[in-house]
């Protein structure tokens, strides 16, 4: 009875292993190859499932995109809760959202963004989870607007997290169509010079 007890756990812990290697591999090659053109055998080849073996976890690509933007929105919560804990301000804490485009540079002039690449691609197919993963710029939304709001901008909060939002997202454009990292480095600047004269005179932040 225990030995089938720790069978059991064995295979659940084998089979979640799988299903979040599935996961992880749908991630990249959505990102990298987009949704449309990424297969269940592209998907299934690098991890050396076998056809049966695969639709156990999935049985739609649909299911996997579902998995994949649950997967991100738990690795961004992860992210800001890091930043949280490092960033000593706000203000830092916004800096570490804009270095997202020094740090992930490579893969953004290669790629684009991974949150804009996915949203645009969903939103031409007029595929049903594009609100599921817009919900992907609604946590960074809702994270910067508190960030401003902790600097001290109660009234235009969200005004300038949209904003920052979308100069990073036309920053992550412009990467991609030119491949100028030099570019990346100067608008990143900018926008930290930006961050630090949006900052109320009266704090101390």
């Amino acid at each position: 009875m225990g030995m089938h007890r720790i069978d059991t756990g064995l295979k659940a812990v084998t089979e979640r292993t799988t299903r979040e290697r599935i996961v992880e591999t749908a991630d990249r090659l959505f990102y990298e190859r987009g949704f449309a053109h990424t297969s269940f055998a592209d998907i299934a080849a690098p991890i050396g499932l076998s056809r049966g073996n695969f639709y156990y976890h999935f049985k739609t690509k649909d299911e996997i995109l579902e998995a994949v933007i649950a997967h991100r929105l738990s690795k961004t919560r992860a992210m800001l809760d890091a930043w949280e804990v490092e960033g000593k301000t706000p203000t830092d804490r916004i800096r570490s959202f804009i270095n997202i485009l020094i740090m992930n540079r490579a893969k953004i002039m290669a790629h684009g963004c991974p949150v804009g690449t996915l949203c645009n691609e969903l939103a031409k197919l007029d595929h049903v989870a594009m609100n599921r993963a817009a919900e992907l710029f609604t946590v960074f939304r809702d994270w910067l607007s508190r960030q401003f709001r902790d600097i001290g901008h109660d009234t235009d909060a969200d005004e300038l997290a949209m904003h920052i939002l979308m100069r990073s997202q036309g920053v992550a454009a412009l990467a991609t169509a030119f491949r100028d990292e030099a570019f990346v480095r100067r608008e990143v600047e900018d926008m930290c010079q930006w961050l630090a004269a949006k900052r109320p005179t009266s704090s101390p932040i």
